[in-house]
């Protein structure tokens, strides 16, 4: 399978090809739809639940038209919002010293 896949205009595009059996291929196919699509989704929200990509990231490579969208899709995908205790004791800080300003 070959996907081009056209991120910018101004940005190189690597083609990435994989090798299924016949008989996977329609399998998945059939459940899937489009095979290039659902693996480039894969990638996507792998990479941004690893970190390697941001929300923007994953909505500009998915050709998304709002953030809304992508949202959306993370969600649906199981994908949360990376957030801990930590960046909440962060965010408290901040609005306590802003607060009292």
């Amino acid at each position: 399978m070959m996907r081009r896949i056209n991120y910018c205009e101004h940005e190189l595009i690597m083609e990435i090809a994989i090798q299924l059996p016949d008989d996977f291929a329609r399998r998945l196919q059939v459940q899937w739809g489009d095979l290039s699509q659902r693996t480039l989704e894969a990638i996507a929200i792998e990479a941004y639940r690893e970190e390697m990509l941001t929300a923007a990231e994953v909505g500009k490579l998915l050709g998304h038209t709002s953030r809304w969208q992508t949202e959306q899709f993370l969600y649906d995908k199981q994908a949360y919002l990376h957030y801990n205790e930590d960046d909440l004791a962060h965010d408290i800080t901040t609005i306590e010293q802003l607060t009292d300003q």
